[in-house]
Formats: C-alpha cells, sequence, structure tokens
C-alpha cells in the first residue's frame, strides 16, 4: 500500500456498498440487516456475507444526529480478571478525563469471535474512535476495524502490521532480553510455563523470542508446561509442581505472566527449593502484586499504564507528534531481576 493510500481519509461503509457488493438494493439490504421484510433465504445469505466481507456494520444512533457520532471511546480487550488490563484501562480513563470522551469497555476473553461481537455491537453507536488489544484479528473484525472510518489505536503489541495506529512494546524483544540475561546468570535447563496458549499472541511472541535468545547460546527449551484457562496463583502453583515433578533437574522457569509466576514462587518456598540458587524463576507484566511477595520475583515492566495513556491521546487527538492516522509508538520495557535470578558475573573486559 503506497503512503497516498494509508494516509487517505477514511469513509465509513454505507448501505449502497453492501448493495453494490451484494446485487440487490439498498431497500432489501436494510430489511435483511434489520431481520424485517420477506427475503428469500438466498438473498438474505449473499447480503449477509457481502456485509461481512466488507465490515459493514449498521448505524443504532438517531438519523437527525447532525455529527453522526457519540462522544464514545470503544476500548476491547482480552480480560478484566488479568491484572494488567486494569491498569491499561486507568490510563485510558485518566488521559480522556476532561476530553469530553468516555471511555466504555468491551471484554474478548480471548476469542476472536467474541471480538468480532464487540465490534459490531461498539462501532454500531458510532464511536469516535477504538481502542483494541492486540495486532491479531479475524478477517470479518478487520475489515470492520479498517472501515470504521475513525482512528483505530492497536495497543500493548507492536510485533505485526497495524490497521492504523499502534502503541505497545515488542514482546519478541521482551522474551529474547529475559533469555539473555538467563543465560548471563549462567542458568542452562530451562522450562517455560504458559496460560492461555495459543490465543494469547503476546505471550507466544514472548516465547518466540526468548527460544530465540536460547539459541544465540546453543541452548533449547527443555520442557513445557501450558494451561488454556486464566492466570492465576493457585495454576501458578499446579504448573510450576507438574513440570518439576517431570524435570526435577530444570534450573529455570519463565512464566508467560507474573501471577502464575507468583504461584509457581509461593510453591518453591513452600518446598524449600533454594530460589535462586538451585533455582531462578521469572514472569512478565511488572504487577504491583509482586510487591506483596516474600521475594521480589524477576519480571518485565509491559509499561501497560504508559500504553493507554498514549493510546487515548491518539483517539483524543492530543498526540505529542501532531501525526493524524498511522502513528507508531513502541516504548521499551525494563527488566527488573528482583530476587529470582543470580547475579550476573561481571563482562570480561575486552
Amino acid at each position: 500500500m503506497s503512503n497516498a493510500e494509508s494516509n487517505a481519509p477514511r469513509r465509513a461503509l454505507t448501505l449502497r456498498d453492501v448493495s453494490e457488493a451484494s446485487g440487490v438494493s439498498e431497500m432489501t439490504v436494510s430489511r435483511v440487516l434489520r431481520n424485517r421484510g420477506d427475503v428469500s433465504a438466498g438473498t438474505r445469505a449473499r447480503v449477509l456475507e457481502a456485509a461481512r466481507r466488507l465490515g459493514y456494520v449498521p448505524n443504532k444512533i438517531a438519523g437527525a444526529l447532525a455529527s453522526q457520532r457519540v462522544n464514545l471511546v470503544a476500548v476491547v480487550v482480552p480480560s478484566l480478571s488479568n491484572l494488567v488490563f486494569p491498569e491499561v484501562l486507568g490510563g485510558i480513563s485518566e488521559e480522556l478525563e476532561n476530553s469530553g470522551l468516555q471511555p466504555v469497555f468491551g471484554v474478548t476473553d480471548y476469542s476472536q469471535e467474541r471480538e468480532e461481537a464487540v465490534l459490531y455491537e461498539m462501532l454500531s453507536w458510532r464511536p469516535t474512535g477504538v481502542i483494541v488489544a492486540g495486532l491479531e484479528h479475524s478477517p470479518a473484525a478487520r475489515a470492520m476495524l479498517q472501515n470504521a472510518g475513525i482512528p483505530i489505536v492497536e495497543i500493548m503489541d507492536v510485533d505485526g502490521e497495524p490497521i492504523d495506529s499502534v502503541v505497545g512494546i515488542s514482546h519478541r524483544r521482551a522474551g529474547l532480553e529475559m533469555a539473555r540475561a538467563i543465560v548471563r546468570a549462567g542458568y542452562r535447563r530451562i522450562g517455560f510455563l504458559g496460560t492461555k496458549m495459543p490465543h494469547d499472541h503476546r505471550a507466544r511472541k514472548r516465547m518466540e523470542g526468548f527460544e530465540a535468545g536460547l539459541a544465540e547460546a546453543g541452548l533449547a527449551l527443555a520442557d513445557r508446561e501450558y494451561y488454556s484457562g486464566g492466570s492465576a496463583l493457585l495454576k501458578g502453583r499446579e504448573m510450576t509442581q507438574a513440570i518439576l515433578s517431570r524435570r526435577p533437574d530444570l534450573d529455570f522457569l519463565y512464566y508467560s505472566n507474573d501471577m502464575i509466576g507468583a504461584g509457581g514462587l509461593l510453591y518453591c518456598l513452600e518446598k524449600g527449593i533454594e530460589v535462586p540458587e538451585k533455582l531462578g524463576l521469572a514472569g512478565f507484566n511488572g504487577v504491583d502484586l509482586l510487591d506483596g511477595l516474600p521475594r521480589r520475583l524477576a519480571t518485565m515492566d509491559a509499561c501497560r499504564r504508559e500504553i493507554g495513556k498514549r493510546a487515548a491521546r491518539i483517539v483524543a487527538g492530543r498526540s505529542e507528534s501532531g501525526v493524524v492516522g498511522g502513528e507508531r509508538v513502541e516504548l521499551t520495557p525494563v527488566l527488573q531481576p528482583g530476587d529470582t535470578i543470580r547475579k550476573a558475573p561481571p563482562l570480561n573486559p575486552a
């Protein structure tokens, strides 16, 4: 796509677009989308397929509203039980205060089908902008976002091709840097523990970067433990017990997030495992929960509140760069070694 095309003004799709794509009248399209009138099954299927392929979303706001927009910002995240996302939402709410814009939240539970439904409902109310977690969407969801005619900001991840603007970190880079830190500290038999795999694309990318970092040192993951449910202390304990029962020789465990990492740390302390001398541990996100642990779990700050604030600035037209659409903001997470990684030996002078 050329720069001219990517910077062209966005136009929301209309009934006419669906009419032309399906080969029926606008009146028939309206009847199908409102589920009214006597329309044949074949025509109905043709109209619905065209609308889905184009990403058309009906307009639910009153036709008399001059702007055809409401002062809402649609914010779509995968979870509210994960401690990461409430802080992102806090950053968005803080930045939008006194802007005249009000965030409304939708939760997808890491499901692309659920994301489609949430976006369809939110976009039908013609919000001023959309902030959505992640870069991976179904074709229908991507079409809806591409043709919404409003600012779209994808957040949390920059490892991919954004629809419009993007604010986040490189999760592959985060995993790579963690692996390098672990190798420098002398660990060699390393296991990975992750939840919501493979639907949590950011955790998957961290694991890919982590494996690449190990490969630099001629190492590979010794074992993995996955669980499809959410993040919880209890699950972290259970996963840690399972992987150490299989591979008691492991000397490091890398968790996809701090919640299961904290559960793993508590399990190790309860069992008298020497951390970090015999077994090192690290999580990801840098959540405040770590402040209350008996030892500080190694982690990496994901810049989540700042991500929320920067995304909200773009939607509100307050971006520092002055760029309108197509803005890329990549933040740099910082490794926090805590008390669960051995001190790396000093580098030999050149």
